[in-house]
């Protein structure tokens, strides 16, 4: 099959990701003629009814030019400070920006709990649709001034990904001081070679991954790659383009030099998009050969198959699935209690009530919240099912 990169006028709703460095300048501040320009394209892609959301880094980094402080690593009171003062100011320019082509923007900040935990991510993805219902452009990014490194994205490529995950949209735009995938750092070596079109996220593909390249910049090449596991796994497609020139989504449009990654062919539900896109799962699973059988096969996780279990969670907290190979498998929302699911490893479903004094479910994790995240090698688990039964 060929595959089909659209133009960004043939997508129904856009999230576009802006890095610190393109919007702010450490010595001057904001960068209005590119934010102008910018909004320029934002406009240009509403009048053609296109929903567009903008994750738009750049808080910290200008708060603390607005207070004067130095460069280098801040305390996190010192950040959290300068992104209180940095949020009032980015959403000011932000709405200045946009009015001039008439168009409202809206604040939207956001925490790692609120896409993680299920009640508070339906909350936020409804205040966003409504806000793109109203014609509104919501503009997010993360609440720099509560977060903590314990209770945080740490950079916004991930947290741009959830969102468009969370809202159905069909492309996310990855702005940033790079244009692009290439085999290896190119500031780093000279032969890298630039990829254009990335039809899947392979272990190569990752492997290619650098680190961050700007003092302003949290995120490198790593956690785009992450954002775009997160994002194609969901049935939507993801762009890397450089931002250093104005207007670049319109350049993006014209041509100008990006990687582009294919979208999975089968999207899973919005329920199985959640769960596959948690940052931090609470436990881990450990499996057999029969159960990564099984779940290759669509099936639910039984506690048969389950050889370990790790961590401290509680029924419904999401779980990672740990292959024979010790690599995540799946995940899912546990069906116990990590105290719980501990007393019946390994134990055929009708044991469950004789240990746990109660019938409880059949499943460990069923299959209705259960989505595949990496890959089971169904041979591999035949083979040592077999030696098993020699």
């Amino acid at each position: 099959m060929v595959l089909q990169r659209k133009s960004l006028s043939q997508h129904r709703r856009i999230v576009i990701k802006i890095g610190s460095a393109l919007l702010v300048d450490r010595k001057t501040g904001l960068k209005k003629d590119w934010l102008d320009s910018v909004c320029a394209d934002i406009a240009a892609l509403r009048a053609q009814k296109i929903d567009v959301l903008v994750v738009s880094s750049g808080a910290i980094a200008l708060g603390r030019t607005v207070l004067g402080l130095a460069s280098g690593a801040l305390k996190l009171e010192e950040s959290q400070a300068a992104a209180a003062v940095g949020q009032i100011a980015l959403a000011r320019a932000w709405s200045e920006s946009l009015s001039r082509d008439e168009i409202v923007a809206g604040q939207i900040l956001l925490t790692l709990g609120d896409t993680e935990e299920r009640r508070r991510y339906l909350n936020a993805r409804a205040t966003i649709n409504q806000l793109l219902k109203l014609g509104s452009v919501p503009i997010i990014n993360e609440n720099d001034t509560v977060a903590t490194s314990e209770i945080r994205y740490g950079d916004n490529d991930r947290l741009a990904a959830r969102v468009a995950t969370m809202t159905g949209a069909d492309l996310l735009v990855l702005l940033s001081d790079i244009d692009g995938l290439y085999t290896a750092p190119p500031h780093i070596d000279p032969n890298a070679e630039f990829l254009p079109i990335i039809p899947a996220i392979t272990a190569e593909i990752e492997a290619m991954a650098g680190g961050a390249a700007s003092e302003l910049s949290r995120g490198g090449m790593r956690t785009k790659i992450d954002a775009g596991k997160i994002a194609t796994g969901a049935g939507c497609g993801m762009i890397i383009a450089s931002g250093k020139t104005l207007h670049p989504l319109k350049s993006i449009e014209q041509g100008a030099r990006s990687s582009w990654f294919a979208p999975s062919g089968t999207p899973v539900t919005a329920r199985k998009t959640w769960i596959a896109g948690q940052l931090q799962p609470a436990g881990e699973l450990a499996v057999d050969a029969g159960a990564e059988k099984a779940l290759a096969s669509g099936k639910s996780l039984l506690p048969a198959g389950v050889r370990s279990v790790r961590g401290q969670f509680s029924r419904g907290d999401t779980v990672a699935i740990i292959g024979l190979e010790g690599r995540e498998i799946a995940r899912g929302l546990a069906s116990y209690d990590a105290d719980e699911a501990r007393q019946i490893v390994g134990r055929k479903s009708s044991e469950i009530e004789p240990i746990l004094g109660y019938p409880g479910r059949a499943a460990m994790v069923h299959r209705d919240d259960l989505v595949i995240t990496g890959s089971i090698r169904v041979e591999s688990a035949e083979m040592q099912e077999g030696l098993a039964n020699a």
